[in-house]
């Protein structure tokens, strides 16, 4: 039998009584460094003696950490996360218990979280311990209350025989700093997922700012979904040599081409050419600009699958602009049958104004359909060739209708923007996985 790890410190040890530290302040935009000695120690305690070293005979064990995961609620939400981790899981030379927290507030949530405590999804177990929430105070206790629901839930499980040997964390903040807490509590390696806004948007507040960079220089490696999202993470701080690039991939049997596109287009009441726009109707994801560019496309129809604050304000403006007959605003479709909608539209239209690999560019080439895309990180990556469509220079209304009429005017093959979509299936990333968390634990493969 291969030894476990054992997660608890002797009493002997001082760092056993050692109690979480809090710490609150407001939020403003800042970009200075990490050395704040009012800020908690994250130094990661060394592990207890372990005994033998770790082989290769069985698979790793995992702890994925993660506030971006799917509930019973929320069943899209952060479905990239749980993609990546089935197929790592599906390769045989992983295991994973996920620990997925969900943010709860009295009455302010909504669906009671507590009925959804621990599920079993796609084979992995996963637990969702609540955490507290506080409305405008959350960018300075969300750390915290995120860390300590985490080592609630933790301790039960741990008693009751869970071990792993790296915890698998994504997003930096809050997520990523919890995450390194807890690696310093197990004693364990973290190796921590950047996606985002967590490296272009939240390094500018003070407190995420400081605790985003402390995790930068505490976790064991860190993952970027893009090249462009490695250089904002060594421009945080993070050596080069620390940051593995390792691009999400697309599922190519969920995401191909419907049988009957034709149906599909009736069924979703496409008449005339159409623009599809998939994304929570925030702000960030640019869906005003695509409606902008309506007025410019008197031939095109839009239609925007997703949910968000942003739906009142959306619709008004079609209706200033005279194109609210051209939108349709159908809300969240369910992962399962996206397919159809990418299939049936005419070109995938992303006007991000901040992504770190936008899994939508890739699904939409799955199903056939070329893309338009704004300069996002991980644009230019994702689409290189004629066939995937083309990326734009800037993501205004006036350069999405030119790259609109550029690809009315010469669209791509369906087919070759299918074989192009294929060259990014799933197995190259999770290579790229099983050797940093083996590299990270130490193990080495056979």
């Amino acid at each position: 039998m291969v030894p476990q790890r054992e997660f608890h410190r002797p009493a002997s040890d001082p760092r056993a009584a050692q109690p979480a530290t809090s710490w609150y302040g407001a939020a403003r935009p800042d970009r200075r460094g990490a050395g704040d000695a009012s800020l908690p120690d994250m130094t990661p305690a060394t592990a207890p003696p372990l005994g033998p070293p770790l082989g290769p005979t069985r698979p790793l064990r995992l702890l994925t950490f993660s506030t971006l995961y799917p509930n019973p609620a929320q069943p899209n939400h952060g479905v990239f996360v749980e993609n990546r981790l089935r197929h790592l899981v599906a390769s045989g030379a992983a295991d994973s218990t996920v620990l997925a927290p969900v943010p709860w507030f009295p009455g302010r949530t909504g669906r009671d979280v507590r009925a959804f405590v621990s599920e079993q999804r796609h084979g992995l177990a996963v637990h969702h311990p609540r955490f507290l929430a506080v409305p405008g105070l959350g960018i300075a206790t969300n750390p915290i209350a995120l860390y300590r629901a985490a080592r609630a839930a933790l301790q039960p499980l741990v008693a009751a025989g869970l071990s792993f040997d790296a915890i698998d964390g994504h997003y930096l903040f809050p997520d990523g700093v919890a995450a390194c807490w807890l690696g310093r509590d197990y004693g364990v390696p973290v190796v921590l997922t950047a996606r985002g806004s967590d490296t272009s948007q939240l390094p500018d507040y003070a407190i995420p700012g400081r605790l985003i960079r402390r995790a930068i220089r505490d976790a064991a490696a860190l993952i970027a979904v893009s090249a462009g999202l490695k250089e904002g993470l060594v421009a945080l701080g993070a050596p080069a040599e620390k940051v593995t690039v390792l691009r999400n991939g697309v599922d190519l049997g969920l995401f191909q081409p419907v049988p009957d596109r034709a149906a599909a287009r009736r069924e979703l009441g496409m008449v005339g050419p159409t623009l599809l726009s998939v994304g929570h109707l925030i702000e960030r994801k640019g869906h005003h600009h695509v409606i902008r560019a309506l007025p410019m496309l008197p031939e095109h129809s839009l239609l925007i699958l997703g949910e968000g604050p942003e739906r009142a304000a959306l619709q008004a403006l079609a209706e200033t602009l005279g194109v609210a007959d051209r939108l349709r605003m159908p809300g969240t479709r369910p992962h399962a049958v996206l397919p159809a909608a990418y299939t049936a539209a005419d070109v995938l239209v992303l006007a991000s104004s901040r992504e770190g690999w936008a899994n939508v560019l890739l699904e939409a080439m799955a199903c056939g359909t070329p893309v338009l895309a704004s300069p996002a990180w991980g644009s230019r990556e994702a689409v290189t060739a004629p066939e995937a469509g083309l990326v734009i220079d800037a993501t205004t209304p006036e350069a999405i209708a030119e790259g609109v009429r550029r690809l009315a005017a010469t669209p791509p093959d369906r087919t070759a923007t299918r074989r192009y979509a294929e060259a990014f299936s799933w197995d190259a990333t999770t290579a790229g996985q099983l050797e940093l968390f083996r590299r990270v634990v130490g193990v080495t493969a056979r």
